[in-house]
């Protein structure tokens, strides 16, 4: 039946009747709006809840013989669900999902016995072996290169290594702090303080050569500044040259600062400026057995 936009109601859509707006509950969602009302009315929903919804009336199948004749004359001839073809889609014996349908008067199965097409669902699965991957030998690219074993012993004939010395023991009261350094405190010649943190061996030697002493658990001390240490090693050796015995007003390391010495009481000495600067780098035993 049609109605005009005009009027205040609508048809709903599963009793197909005219009914007042007030009948159709609101919409929600992006839907929402004053007068955007749903399509069914209150009392169809509350049937559909309630599970009893009317469903549409099925057209009634046409009678055959002499029912057939009361039939409207415009009106097409009923067809027979039997003699309706099957569609290529669902042949005979199979559903709409294409899986055969079991005959209720076939035999079933017996419970003991297992169909060879289907395996056994609590078979266990087979395990894949892992592959793993060959590792080559170095001396399987090489075989007249060394072993690894032999090459340190082959080194070892060829020239004598030099082990690492000992790290100096850590005197008295002194430990490196957690993140592995120790601070040292001292003075610049202008009486200026200065902080630095230090490796521990550093700080160990040091100490024990007499440069330092501990102040705390983690700190020492520097005793001199620049010129105190300087005026200290003259006023020592009485400005006598080590070496040659002359006069010397200026300081020599020992074991040069290259090749690990540091500026200690014990490792300097006096000297003149003719042995300061024909010793340069060398040892000691070195620069006496060449001046010799």
């Amino acid at each position: 039946m049609h109605r005009d936009k005009g009027a205040s109601g609508k048809t709903c859509r599963q009793c197909l009747e005219f009914k007042p707006l007030a009948e159709f509950s609101g919409r929600s969602g992006r839907r929402s709006g004053r007068r955007r009302r749903r399509g069914v009315c209150r009392e169809c929903r509350r049937k559909e809840r309630s599970g009893a919804a009317a469903s549409p009336a099925l057209p009634a199948p046409a009678a055959s013989g002499p029912a057939a004749a009361d039939a409207a004359p415009g009106s097409a001839p009923a067809v027979p669900l039997a003699a309706v073809p099957l569609t290529p889609a669902q042949p005979a014996g199979m559903n709409a999902a294409g899986l055969a349908i079991p005959d209720p008067g076939a035999a079933a199965p017996e419970s003991g016995a297992e169909t060879a097409e289907a395996p056994a669902a609590d078979a266990p699965k087979p395990k894949r072996k892992r592959r793993r991957r060959k590792r080559k030998k170095a001396h399987a690219a090489n075989p007249a290169a060394p072993s690894a074993q032999a090459q340190p012993q082959a080194l070892a004939k060829a020239r004598p290594v030099k082990l690492p010395a000992d790290p100096p023991p850590a005197p008295a009261g002194l430990r490196p702090t957690k993140q592995g350094f120790v601070r040292m405190l001292g003075k610049s010649d202008n009486g200026r303080r200065w902080y630095q943190e230090i490796e521990p061996e550093l700080a160990f030697i040091l100490v024990r050569e007499r440069a330092a002493v501990v102040a705390s658990r983690h700190t020492i001390r520097r005793l001199y500044s620049n010129k105190e240490f300087r005026r200290l090693i003259l006023e020592r050796d009485k400005y006598t040259c080590y070496f040659c015995g002359q006069y010397g007003d200026t300081i020599d390391h020992l074991l040069p600062r290259a090749k690990g010495g540091h500026t200690t009481p014990v490792n300097c000495v006096c000297a003149c400026n003719l042995c300061n600067q024909s010793k340069a780098d060398r040892d000691l035993d070195e620069f006496i057995r060449a001046s010799d």
